[in-house]
């Protein structure tokens, strides 16, 4: 089982197997609460950097430090960085759909929009993923399944089209670029099988696959000024690419190796969460009964569709 430690359940039996299963999962929601603490704590501070320095730029330029660093970990543990030839078509798409779409594309939408508005939208790509896996993967959602987009689908319409919280001009591009970067993220996750590779080896390709694009288009589009970039900008930087890129990876991967998957992906609902109370508190964005409201109905609706795929797995 996913959640079961190294050895299996045979291994486990008797009082001190079922100790080391609690302690293992203790241990995979420790490392758990780490990834989430540190990407919800990078959407407010993604929007402090995005006031010196351009999103694309900001982002392909964090993201490919960031690859150096996972590289050099690999590395030191023994790991082989050289990629067989087979294995390129999938490291490609995989930085397209997971790196540049994801990223890049959620990255851009805070241009536009607050970090409540765009956490939220981005957020509900398991949403799209079970919708997408109907026609392309023959897996027909369920009454669990279409509960949980119903509700997923009322937060995000709460916290939009509020009275108070209509589309300011301009917002719009700012929603589609959220909406892309969830659906082409989901697209990828229904259709794309991750590369043969050790997971970092394989993260720190991707990063360099789908950050190099970002940080080209950044020079020739956004033209960025270096000097720009602040002390607290600088340190914004150092935190994205050695948090949320670096030590935050290295916990996700302890996790999932003593978690299930649906539990870890669960688990990571708190991310926008963080990232929402964090903005409201560091950048004095809103957070009321509205956006309260529908963080609790979109993120409950994930998880029950995260569920309801789980059982039918």
């Amino acid at each position: 089982m996913g959640g079961d430690p190294p050895g299996g359940a045979a291994g486990l039996a008797g009082p001190g197997g079922r100790r080391l299963k609690r302690d293992a999962r203790l241990a995979g929601l420790a490392f758990l609460a780490v990834t989430s603490l540190g990407w919800g704590l990078n959407w407010p501070a993604m929007k402090v950097l995005l006031r010196e320095w351009p999103p694309l730029f900001a982002r392909g330029t964090s993201g490919l430090c960031a690859a150096l660093l996972l590289a050099a970990i690999a590395t030191a543990r023994g790991e082989r960085l050289a990629v067989p030839r087979s294995a390129w078509p999938q490291l490609a798409w995989g930085g397209a759909f997971n790196i540049f779409a994801w990223m890049g594309l959620g990255t851009l939408a805070m241009r536009w929009l607050a970090v409540n508005q765009a956490a939220l939208l981005v957020y509900t790509m398991p949403a799209w993923a079970t919708l997408l896996a109907w026609p392309l993967r023959g897996q027909r959602p369920g009454p669990a399944s279409l509960a949980g987009l119903a509700l997923c689908f009322a937060g995000v319409g709460l916290l939009f089209l509020g009275s108070s919280a209509a589309l300011q001009p301009g917002q719009g591009l700012g929603v589609a670029f959220a909406l892309a970067a969830a659906l082409l993220f989901a697209l990828g996750t229904t259709v794309l099988r991750p590369a043969p590779l050790p997971p970092l080896v394989g993260l720190a390709w991707q990063l360099v696959v789908g950050c190099a694009p970002m940080l080209v288009l950044g020079l020739a589009l956004e033209h960025p000024q270096l000097a720009a970039l602040s002390w607290r900008g600088a340190a914004v930087m150092a935190y994205m690419t050695l948090v949320p890129m670096g030590l935050c990876y290295l916990a996700w991967f302890a996790a999932l190796a003593r978690l299930s998957p649906t539990a870890a992906a669960i688990g990571t609902l708190l991310t926008p969460v963080i990232g929402v109370v964090a903005a409201a508190i560091s950048l004095g964005e809103p957070l009321g009964l509205r956006e309260a409201a529908a963080l609790a109905l979109t993120l409950g609706g994930v998880a029950l569709a995260l569920r309801a795929r789980q059982s039918r797995a």
